[in-house]
C-alpha cells in the first residue's frame, strides 16, 4: 500500500520559504483542489474545494519559492505525513500534510518557461547562464 499522491490545483497564497538551523531550504505551500460533479438528484452541477499543506524542501523548496505564485496552476507529487504538535496552551494539535517528490505548473490552461538552474556551494545561482544540452 502508498501514501503517494497526485494534485492538481491553484496555489492559495504565496510561497513561503524558510531555512533550518542546518541551513536546509523548506518552502510551504497551499493548495486548493476542486472537483465538480453533477448532484443525481436534482440534475445540477456542484463543487467541492478541498485544501491542502504541501511542504517542498531542500532544492525543490528553492525552485518553487523563485517559480511560483499565487494563482498558479500546479500539479503536485508527494507523500501524505501527519505531523502532530502541542500548543502553548498545552493542546495537541496534528495535521496531513503532502510532503512534495515534485512540484510542477500545470500546463492545461497556460504555459511554462523551463530553465535549469545552476547550483554553487549549495545554493542557486540565478544570475549563471545555464545551457541545458541534455536530449529529451
Amino acid at each position: 500500500m502508498s501514501n503517494y499522491t497526485t494534485l492538481t490545483g491553484n496555489l492559495t497564497r504565496e510561497p513561503e520559504i524558510r531555512y533550518t538551523r542546518e541551513g536546509h531550504a523548506s518552502t510551504l505551500l497551499g493548495l486548493a483542489v476542486n472537483r465538480r460533479f453533477e448532484n443525481k438528484e436534482t440534475r445540477e452541477w456542484e463543487e467541492s474545494t478541498s485544501f491542502f499543506d504541501v511542504v517542498c524542501w531542500r532544492e525543490l523548496a528553492e525552485n518553487a519559492a523563485l517559480t511560483l505564485a499565487k494563482g498558479m496552476r500546479v500539479i503536485v507529487t508527494g507523500r501524505m505525513e501527519q505531523r502532530s504538535w502541542e500548543t502553548e496552551d498545552g493542546e495537541r494539535r496534528s495535521k496531513v500534510e503532502v510532503v512534495a517528490e515534485e512540484v510542477g505548473p500545470s500546463l492545461r490552461f497556460a504555459t511554462a518557461d523551463v530553465h535549469r538552474t545552476e547550483r554553487r556551494n549549495g545554493q542557486v545561482d540565478q544570475d549563471a547562464p545555464v545551457e541545458d544540452t541534455a536530449a529529451g
